[in-house]
């Protein structure tokens, strides 16, 4: 290991130790009071009462607050992004599908970044609709197909996964299947395509190799106070890679679902937020900064994330550390800026951290908007049973097991795709 790497590994150690001394509340009577912002009454005290009004009023302004003050904004647009491909075989998984490699490229002030966009379909099929979403550890980690290009980014480290000083490995391959039920996902009729997040922005509080880099003014070194942070630089990534999908004859580009677990499942929604082209949105275990409301201070809190990840957010969003109190809007509301489309929020019984009744409450909360479109979401306040889905366009499980996307998750998203988003 050499120095520049054993610098930052002791640096990836710090917001690690201060986590450890942060004990967590996972007790429901120390959840404080608090009330929540009204998804339908304006930072004025006016009250939206129909979908006009909300999509006129108050849905920009909630859309503006998350941009300026949570993931922050975008400095600009690119100059360009044009598509190549890579490879392409239409007799993949022994048969059963047609798949494509596809770099993506992105050009900015004569600079450019590339990422790799791995594509399944069906095999004879065309115009389907596709889950989108982001890998953690590289394309070729969600299947054991050969072909599947091992990149060449920044990665985080993960000994059982074979990757040491960064560096993504054919080791690593088909050590995610589990989490990708490629097989179901063709079967239902659609289509996967996925990206390795690293190649977008490198997890880690630098944004020196990244998306952040191709925008920034003569000798600016990071996002100003009201810039995106890494979140939003992923939720970017997906909509550039919704501009090529909506180029593929073999993809309906009007049926893409934005899917994301974990820190992914942050940039599904906000993606969903930011691009009404989403079709739809799946958040899975999306915790703190996703799902999950920010005021019942459960698990991970504000300054906790903020502290562990400080790249992730806009720098404002420190500013409420140990402040949730005095937030003056909260994940229920961006929920509802994925309305009217269809939106899936899902919880894991064991993971705690992400609160799983403040991911349930913020989609009940949302629901109030879905209500000005007629479209049903999640009415009751009582959770459901474990394993036993609230399935309406704005759907809702908690299932058990830890913090994991699993086949019975995918299960629920395929069926749940099936009736709302590609009947």
């Amino acid at each position: 290991m050499n120095m520049k790497t054993l610098l930052y590994s002791c640096l990836l150690l710090i917001p690690m130790m201060a986590q450890a001394q942060f004990t967590p509340n996972y007790e429901e009577q120390k959840v404080p009071n608090f009330t929540l912002p009204d998804v339908l009454v304006r930072f004025n005290g006016k009250k939206i009462k129909n979908a006009k009004k909300w999509e006129k009023k108050r849905r920009p302004e909630i859309l503006g607050f998350f941009e300026r003050t949570v993931y922050g904004q975008v400095p600009g647009s690119l100059d360009n992004v044009s598509f190549t491909l890579l490879e392409s075989d239409k007799n993949a998984l022994n048969g059963k599908a047609h798949r494509k490699q596809i770099e993506v490229l992105l050009t900015k002030n004569g600079k450019s970044l590339s990422f790799t966009l791995l594509v399944y379909t069906p095999k004879n099929r065309q115009n389907v609709p596709v889950f989108l979403g982001y890998n953690f550890y590289g394309n070729h980690t969600i299947t054991n197909d050969t072909m599947v290009e091992v990149p060449k980014a920044w990665s985080l480290n993960n000994e059982d996964f074979g990757v040491l000083d960064h560096i993504p490995t054919e080791k690593s391959r088909g050590v995610r299947t589990n989490r990708w039920d490629l097989n179901n996902i063709l079967e239902g009729g659609f289509g996967l395509a996925t990206i390795f997040y690293g190649e977008v922005d490198p997890d880690k509080d630098d944004f020196s190799d990244g998306l952040h880099a191709l925008f920034y003014e003569e000798e600016q070194e990071r996002p100003h106070p009201e810039e995106w942070g890494s979140i939003a630089a992923w939720a970017f990534g997906l909509s550039r890679a919704l501009d090529y999908l909506e180029t593929d004859p073999d993809i309906d580009g009007t049926k893409v679902i934005a899917f994301g677990h974990s820190r992914l499942g942050k940039a599904s929604l906000w993606a969903g937020a930011t691009d009404e082209r989403f079709a739809a949105v799946v958040s899975n275990n999306s915790g703190c900064g996703g799902a999950a409301l920010s005021k019942r201070q459960f698990g991970e809190t504000i300054a906790r994330i903020n502290t562990n990840f400080p790249h992730w957010f806009a720098t404002n969003f420190k500013e409420y550390n140990e402040k949730e109190m005095e937030l003056p809007v909260d994940q229920h509301q961006l929920l509802a800026l994925i309305a009217p489309r269809p939106l899936y929020v899902a919880s894991a019984h064991e993971d705690q951290w992400a609160d799983p009744r403040g991911e349930f409450l913020s989609a009940h909360y949302a629901s109030a908007v879905y209500q000005l479109y007629t479209i049903n979401g999640v009415e009751t306040m009582a959770m459901p049973q474990l394993n036993t889905p609230m399935m309406n366009a704005l759907s809702y499980h908690i299932r058990t097991g830890i913090h994991d996307v699993t086949a019975y998750d995918w299960e629920q998203y395929i069926r749940w795709a099936q009736k709302y988003v590609a009947p």
